[in-house]
């Protein structure tokens, strides 16, 4: 047993060691590579850069696509700014050669235990070169060439030079690159003026330019700043009151707004989408010469900008998206934060891509279905109307159109919120873990989405029920215009085309006489949906939104505040207003494609109204008593209505009060009743609904009554019952007895 042991530890360790060796050969191969690569000065030195992008007939979009600003000199720079970034960074900056083995075992190790990399262990001359000289993806090679490109930057330059390097590359979120860019946004100063909190404050967003961003997450950045504040005095950067004294400092922001219309450009929304695809910073897209050629269409583009009034007080946005490729051919948007990076809570504009396009595509609902709108209660869930008000039974079509609650909550039940968020997700709408309830057929997500994903998801209905990833770049080139990316335009189905027909004329009822009949006036066929979200507990809203679509083209508009503060505007008025000034400055004409499976079908309306049950009419059924409705092929009523082939009579309950025969009995309205004695007609009710009760007195020994009924407008359709009432005479008082 010792023996097996022994020989046990000896093939484990000789296993290991080779393993290591094999590994270091590796190491020591790729390193040697990468000591080859050469360093890229120019992105160094940071000159202002340009990046061009193109509109979809390839010509330059002239907007401001600029993406560096004034240089930072290091020497100008406050000791207190420069102490904040060495703090939190790289504490170690001045006394290493461009990495920090220390640091790199200390992140393996976490790795390892994370499964991924999930950490760097990078110092400030190292991010220098991942942010100047590679791309930003996390693998082993790229690891290797970041410590190879560090040490040949700290062979060359003094550690003032690359600290001043590296404060005028890095990324700060909201379109700021490099120090005094970030300085002269935030807080509208140069960094030369930066106070001590100010800097703290800049410092620690470069960790995570969204989730410590101070105008979307200010609760994260001022707990960050403060990290930063913290390390400084353990540094002995600063003194404790100083901290005691940073540490209290709001956050002081002082946005400069003349930035607002370039973070939220067509130009910038393209750039952003470029540094995904080509997994670059943008301040290497624009180094290396690479050239953007987007699906802008200038028309359209001046249609959306011309259909937003001069003065909106809230940020906003708009979008244009083709239904069949997914190009995005318009964009606007007014914010201090980019507005695509951020979720909203989508609102009713939720319920036709969760709710009533799965169930149509399920073949659970008709358009005419009815729902009974009341109050309910889902597990531990109980939504409500707006104003609390209850319609009774209404169609699927009038809950959708009027944007009625409680049938959204009952259809998403019917589909299930599993297979709803799948159908939801197949058109690019995305859910946390979190969102598990049936809040959800209301718009309640957790996170939200935003307004390109959820007007993408529309678009889905407008092109047969094929969905296109909605996207600005359709070709990437570099300097010498070879091309290195092209977008592959492949639409998935996820709906049938019956069905996304089904739910388009749903929606255009809505344009019609719904909540976006601000749009009924649009010569265009036009299918559109609003959503308003309220602020909780409260009578203020904190999104409008607005979603139409023609045959063509999709159009999203959304209006809010990013920083939750309240807006006057509801879906149905800002808006759709917009959506109809950009539908009425286009030249669109185009009708929606009616599929071969879409069918018109008379049903039995008096079934609908009395029993809310959908049956087909037979052609003995008159005309008064029917109503056209549309169906697919695929899922067609399966009942018949019997009404004018067969007629029975009416459950009849008969009573005597005293010396008087009570009758009563439901009546329809498309049925005359004829209550007669001996042939002659008592009484007779036609053209009303509901119980009906008859007095008839009684004044024979025995008396026959006789009750009638014939379809008013089919009278040889008929049917009878007779009730016989007899007198006797007992020794102490008369009675009747049925």
């Amino acid at each position: 047993m010792r023996k097996f042991v022994k020989w046990s530890i000896i093939i484990i360790a000789v296993v290991c060691a080779l393993a290591l060796s094999v590994l270091g050969l590796y190491v020591g191969f790729e390193y040697m590579k990468a000591k080859q690569i050469p360093l890229d000065e120019q992105a160094l030195l940071s000159p202002t850069l340009s990046i061009e992008v193109y509109d979809g007939e390839n010509k330059p979009i002239k907007e401001d696509n600029q993406i560096s600003t004034p240089y930072a000199k290091i020497d100008l720079l406050p000791q207190h700014t420069k102490d904040a970034f060495i703090s939190i960074e790289d504490k170690d900056f001045y006394s290493h050669n461009g990495v920090n083995f220390k640091r790199i075992l200390k992140a393996t190790l976490s790795n390892l235990k994370a499964g991924k990399l999930k950490e760097g262990g990078s110092t400030i001359t190292q991010q220098l070169v991942k942010n100047t000289q590679l791309t930003s993806e996390k693998t082993f090679q790229r690891k290797i060439k970041e410590v190879a490109l560090a040490q040949k930057i700290e062979s060359k330059y003094q550690k003032d030079e690359i600290l001043q390097f590296y404060l005028n590359a890095i990324y700060f979120g909201n379109n700021c690159y490099g120090l005094e860019s970030a300085s002269n946004y935030y807080f509208s100063k140069e960094a030369k003026d930066l106070d001590c909190h100010e800097s703290a404050l800049l410092a620690c967003i470069i960790k995570s330019p969204s989730k410590y961003c101070p105008v979307k997450n200010p609760e994260n950045a001022l707990k960050r700043r403060n990290l930063v504040i913290s390390q400084m005095e353990k540094d002995g950067k600063i003194t404790p009151s100083q901290k005691e004294y940073y540490s209290k400092q709001p956050l002081g922001l002082n946005l400069n707004h003349n930035k607002k219309n370039k973070l939220n450009s067509y130009a910038q929304a393209s750039i952003d989408e470029a540094e995904k695809i080509l997994k670059l910073p943008a301040k290497q897209i624009a180094l290396k010469g690479y050239k953007i050629y987007t699906h802008q269409n200038e028309e359209k583009q001046k249609a959306l900008e011309g259909a937003f009034p001069d003065e909106i007080d809230c940020d906003s946005a708009g979008v244009v998206i083709e239904n069949k490729t997914g190009a995005i051919s318009a964009f606007i948007g007014q914010s201090n934060f980019k507005i695509l990076q951020a979720k909203r809570q989508p609102g009713s504009c939720i319920k036709p891509i969760l709710v009533y396009g799965p169930a149509l595509n399920e073949d659970l609902i008709y358009p005419c279905s009815q729902i009974l709108d009341e109050e309910i209660t889902v597990g531990d869930y109980t939504p409500k109307n707006v104003g609390n008000s209850y319609r009774g039974y209404v169609s699927a079509r009038e809950a959708l159109s009027k944007s009625i609650n409680i049938p959204a909550v009952k259809v998403l039940s019917y589909v299930g919120l599993k297979k709803a968020k799948q159908y939801a997700n197949e058109v690019g709408i995305n859910f946390s873990p979190e969102d598990d309830s049936y809040s959800l057929a209301l718009g309640g997500m957790t996170y939200g989405t935003d307004l390109v994903s959820l007007s993408g998801a529309y678009s889905t209905f407008g092109n047969q029920g094929i969905f296109n990833k909605p996207h600005f770049v359709w070709l990437i080139t570099d300097k010498n215009d070879k091309i290195v990316y092209l977008a592959k335009e492949e639409g998935k189905k996820v709906f049938r085309d019956d069905s996304a027909y089904l739910l388009t004329d749903m929606l255009q009822t809505c344009a019609k006489t719904g909540t976006a009949k601000r749009l009924s006036s649009i010569e265009c066929e036009i299918a559109s949906k609003t959503g308003t979200v309220g602020k909780k507990n409260s009578k203020q809203n904190l999104d409008a939104w607005n979603i139409s679509y023609s045959q063509n083209q999709t159009c999203g508009v959304w209006l809010g505040n990013l920083d939750n503060t309240p807006i006057s505007y509801a879906g149905g008025n800002q808006p759709t207003e917009i959506v109809k000034n950009y539908f009425s400055n286009i030249n669109d004409t185009s009708t929606f494609i009616v599929p071969s499976s879409i069918i018109q079908k008379k049903i039995d309306s008096s079934e609908l109204a009395q029993n809310h049950r959908v049956m087909l009419a037979t052609k003995f059924l008159p005309e008064r008593y029917t109503q056209e409705e549309t169906f697919s092929s695929f899922n067609l009523p399966n009942e018949v209505s019997s009404n004018f082939t067969t007629i029975c009579s009416p459950e009849i309950e008969s009573y005597v009060e005293g010396n008087n025969a009570i009758i009563s009995f439901n009546a329809k309205d498309f049925i005359t009743y004829q209550i007669k004695n001996n042939d002659k007609i008592l009484k007779e009710i036609s053209g009303v609904n509901g119980r009906q009760k008859i007095t008839i007195p009684l004044s024979q020994n025995s008396q026959n009554i006789t009750i009638e009924n014939f379809y008013t407008l089919s009278p040889e359709l008929n049917s009878s019952k007779e009730i016989k009432f007899i007198k006797k005479r007992p020794s102490t008082k008369e009675k009747w007895y049925i």
